[in-house]
């Protein structure tokens, strides 16, 4: 399947709130009541709306609202497509390699992968690990972007940032070879079967249960075709729930298996990508001010607008998950609510 350039879901707010002087109050009653949820929902003609909400370091509340197809009730446990959200995933999986001991954060990576395209480059000795998790590969997102289909460096690893998933699927690779291990069983073994995550996988398998998934929408309330992909991308396409997912955030949240220093590396600037906005390593990172900050991460893909925050000290954390294009929509309302004035600092971050 094409992959569409991401461009981080909350930049969309900025459309959202187009021909308006500032950010205005917002009435956020409807989320006292369901009712006023789906008709809400119904309103801004978005299928399906996940919420999950982290209080105390713990996953406090999961709602799944709208419907998987005209007169199919979306269940609590709705199997989405969340795009990016993956890559916190893979990232998470190499930084508890790290702690291990077992890999390197600095180390090269042409001495596990070297993809052909590549190959010839002297340059591919300096690329990194740690490059690859703060997206400063030089890499394209996607290698089916340039004119000729093949990897190229725009630049030298390490001197600016530029989104790439190009640069997860190469470690992907590297982790594979080294380990002799596909990353799913990776990540099976160091998140999804410790935390009881039932419902997520990296593609789809004899065990994906197709009636709960949530199909993605064009706006006008088309149906696209589902693709089933059958091997794992380490950038995109990760099946999951929103229960699963947020018991994944609040095991970040309280630093599970990662060293003292592998998690201050995470939540430590390490590229700036906008005024108050930097990469950690796998999370972006906001500047709320007074020392507060949150990491967060999107997805973006025909059909699917995700996005979660984590407030490491208020130990707060959010989860929105949408199968349509603009289903960036709900975000405003939806950060103001449970957020509050930590919703707002990020909303002017991204409106700036």
């Amino acid at each position: 399947m094409p992959k569409r350039i991401f461009l981080f879901a909350l930049f969309f707010i900025v459309l959202s709130l187009a021909g308006k002087a500032q950010i205005s109050s917002t009435n956020s009653s409807i989320f006292d009541s369901d009712t006023e949820i789906e008709k809400w929902l119904k309103e801004n003609n978005i299928p399906t709306l996940g919420i999950g909400v982290i209080k105390d370091g713990r996953l406090n509340q999961v709602k799944v609202f709208g419907e998987l197809q005209k007169g199919v009730p979306a269940p609590y446990n709705t199997i989405f497509n969340v795009a990016s959200l993956t890559k916190p995933i893979t990232a998470m999986v190499t930084l508890k390699l790290v702690s291990l001991g077992k890999w390197n954060l600095d180390e090269p990576v042409y001495k596990f992968w070297i993809d052909p395209d590549v190959s010839k480059d002297k340059i591919l000795k300096k690329l990194t690990t740690r490059h690859i998790l703060t997206h400063q590969t030089g890499f394209a997102n996607w290698r089916g972007n340039n004119a000729d289909g093949k990897l190229h460096f725009e630049f030298a690893p390490g001197t600016k940032y530029q989104y790439s998933g190009e640069g997860f699927e190469y470690l992907r690779k590297a982790l594979e070879k080294k380990f002799k291990k596909t990353l799913n069983q990776l990540a099976g073994e160091l998140i999804f079967e410790p935390l009881k995550m039932k419902d997520t996988n990296f593609f789809w398998d004899k065990n994906t249960d197709s009636a709960r998934f949530a199909i993605g929408y064009h706006p006008e309330g088309v149906p696209y075709k589902t693709i089933k992909n059958k091997t794992a991308n380490a950038a995109d396409d990760l099946l999951t729930t929103v229960e699963d997912y947020g018991t994944f955030l609040a095991s970040v949240l309280k630093g599970d298996g990662l060293s003292t220093q592998v998690f201050n590396d995470m939540i430590t600037h390490q590229v700036a990508t906008k005024k108050d906005k930097y990469f950690g390593l796998g999370f972006e990172i906001y500047d709320l001010g007074n020392g507060e900050y949150a990491l967060s991460h999107g997805g973006s893909d025909k059909g699917c607008q995700t996005i979660v925050f984590l407030l490491p000290q208020t130990r707060q954390g959010l989860i929105l998950f949408t199968n349509v294009d603009d289903g960036y929509k709900v975000y405003e309302k939806s950060l103001l609510h449970y957020l509050g004035e930590y919703g707002r600092r990020i909303i002017e971050i991204e409106t700036k």
